[in-house]
C-alpha cells in the first residue's frame, strides 16, 4: 500500500494546474506550495495573503465525491478524518497570520473557482488586513 501511496502525486495535479492555468491567463501571479506557510498552499498570493487549497475528493472527505475503502476500513477512516482535522489545523494557523483562505473541491469548474478566487484576491488587495476564512468548503 505504500509503494502505491508514494506514487500518488502530491502536487500539480490536473485540477490544481487548471485552476493555476486559467488565474495566470488572467493575468494573476501567484507562487506555487509556498513552503514558508502552514500547509504550503496550492496556490499563495503573497500581497494578497491569500491562501488556495485544492482538495482531492478522496484524501479530504468530500461530502459527494469522498469514497471508504472497504480493506482496513477503520485505519483508513482514521487516517481521512485525520487529513480533514490538518487542514483545520492548518487554516487556522494561516488564519492567525493574517491570510485568507479558501479550499475548493477537484471536481469543481476550474474557471468557477478561478471566478471566487479573483473575487477573494481583489477584496484582499483593497483591503489586505481583513484575515478570515473563506466560507466555502467545510
Amino acid at each position: 500500500m505504500s509503494a502505491q501511496m508514494s506514487r500518488m502525486p502530491r502536487t500539480s495535479t490536473r485540477p490544481e494546474l487548471l485552476v493555476r492555468r486559467e488565474l495566470h491567463r488572467r493575468g494573476m501571479r501567484y507562487r506555487v506550495n509556498h513552503r514558508l506557510l502552514p500547509g504550503r498552499p496550492d496556490i499563495a498570493f503573497t500581497r494578497a495573503k491569500l491562501a488556495v487549497f485544492i482538495d482531492g475528493c478522496f484524501w479530504h472527505a468530500c461530502p459527494l465525491h469522498g469514497t471508504a475503502p472497504k480493506n482496513n476500513s477503520a485505519w483508513w477512516a482514521a487516517k481521512l478524518q485525520r487529513n480533514v482535522q490538518r487542514d483545520r489545523e492548518k487554516d487556522e494557523q494561516l488564519s492567525a497570520l493574517g491570510w485568507t483562505v479558501a479550499h475548493f473541491w477537484e471536481h469543481e469548474d476550474p474557471v468557477d473557482v478561478a471566478d471566487h478566487v479573483e473575487a477573494l484576491w481583489q477584496r484582499r488587495r483593497q483591503a489586505p488586513e481583513l484575515g478570515t476564512r473563506s466560507p466555502r468548503h467545510v
